[in-house]
């Protein structure tokens, strides 16, 4: 009797407490499949029922598809092995490097149980895209812990799910703090420009989509660093380890490429999170609109002309690019002073909550600013906070 493989069982005891996904059930949501994720699962299946040869036919047809799949040739090389003899380990040729091995386990347990799980964004929104302005077509969220990146698309401003892929970060995880530590930095960024391969060296694969890490909250919160993109794979590999970059977050060239058609620069946001919030429609609209009532409710004072009503929305620890709360209400007080009347229009307007304890949500508008005396257009970023039980705006500035 061929012998099972044995290692492969602990990648499938990790993965088979998670829930399967339900084929053509009533309401189910069909998604599509970006990656091998679901030949991998197959073949997983094939092995825990100790069926070694039509595990080995659909690795070889998987490898078809992805020749540079590095796992999928281990797996191959343990279906060959257990022909002739006992797998006792993970990847069981005698020249391996344990620490290579050791990635590759990673990546089957990271890409499966993320398969195994997909089936809970038919009916949760992520809590960090309460609102998407109508000009991004798209938003991207990653997930460090999970490993992946999960493609939204904008449903009039309701965030939709499209796809998700597998991607690698940085070598020492996530939440970057300084130069150099080779980590993947946690917020609300956008991308800020394309880069095509002729531009780069082989390292960066088929393209790259540098972010505004750092962004003004990550300033105030003295992270440094610079030089985060969202980047593809050297020519001869198809995926990297879960953590393997320098703080970039890297996709396989294939993923990016469909991702490339998807972004606009300037424009589509990308939260990176070490672990996303899901919340049910109900408790999600209910977030969103309490807080769209909070910015409202600003307008309203601001035209009110009520400086303390105005002010009654900042947190004392308020702070802008030149000025902190003190100086700021001063000048509020002292322009309104000389206002006849003020009217505020706010259009266009987004809201991203940051991952991490603090719980800030960036809201950016175009805003229309008109006077007696004065009219002036400009795009606005705020970024409110809770403070006692009540929303707050920490920082304001131009976007």
């Amino acid at each position: 009797m061929i012998n099972r493989v044995r290692v492969t069982l602990a990648i499938v005891a990790a993965c088979v407490a998670a829930p399967a996904i339900a084929a053509g059930a009533a309401g189910t949501v069909v998604f599509p499949d970006a990656g091998p994720e679901s030949q991998l699962a197959t073949i997983l299946g094939e092995i825990e029922k100790n069926r070694i040869d039509a595990a080995l036919q659909k690795t070889e047809a998987l490898l078809l598809q992805y020749p540079n799949f590095r796992l999928g040739h281990l797996i191959k090389g343990d279906l060959l092995l257990a022909r002739s003899k006992p797998l006792e380990t993970f990847g069981n040729a005698d020249n391996a490097p344990r620490e290579k091995l050791s990635d590759l386990r990673d990546e089957a347990l990271v890409r499966i149980k993320a398969y195994r799980e997909k089936p809970a964004l038919a009916d949760q929104l992520p809590s960090s895209l309460l609102q998407m302005e109508p000009g991004q077509k798209h938003a991207m969220l990653v997930d460090t812990q999970k490993s992946r990146l999960y493609l939204y698309e904008n449903d009039g401003g309701r965030p939709r799910f499209v796809a998700d892929y597998y991607v690698t970060q940085g070598k020492s995880g996530a939440d970057k703090m300084r130069e150099g530590d080779r980590k993947t930095p946690l917020g609300v960024y956008h991308v800020t420009a394309a880069l095509s391969a002729k531009k780069l060296s082989d390292l960066y694969g088929t393209g790259a989509f540098p972010i505004n890490y750092p962004n003004e909250w990550d300033k105030r919160q003295g992270r440094k660093g610079h030089g985060i993109w969202l980047h593809g794979t050297p020519a001869d590999t198809y995926s990297r380890p879960p953590k393997a970059s320098e703080g970039c977050v890297v996709l396989s060239n294939a993923d990016l490429e469909v991702l490339a058609k998807n972004v606009q620069v300037g424009v589509t946001p990308v939260i990176i999170s070490d672990s996303i919030e899901w919340l049910s429609p109900g408790d999600w609209q209910r977030e969103r609109e309490g807080l769209r009532r909070e910015v409202e409710a600003w307008r309203l004072a601001w035209e009110s002309g009520d400086v303390d009503r105005l002010l009654a929305h900042y947190s004392r620890a308020f702070q802008t690019d030149k000025q902190n709360f003190a100086e700021f209400a001063a000048r509020k007080r002292q322009v309104l002073t000389g206002k006849e009347w003020v009217k505020i229009d706010l259009s266009r307007q987004s809201m991203f909550r940051s991952p991490g304890k603090d719980g800030v949500v960036f809201v950016t508008f175009d805003q229309q600013y008109t006077s007696n005396n004065f009219k002036n257009l400009m795009k606005k970023r705020q970024y409110w906070i809770r403070e006692d039980g009540r929303w707050k705006i920490i920082y304001e500035g131009s976007a």
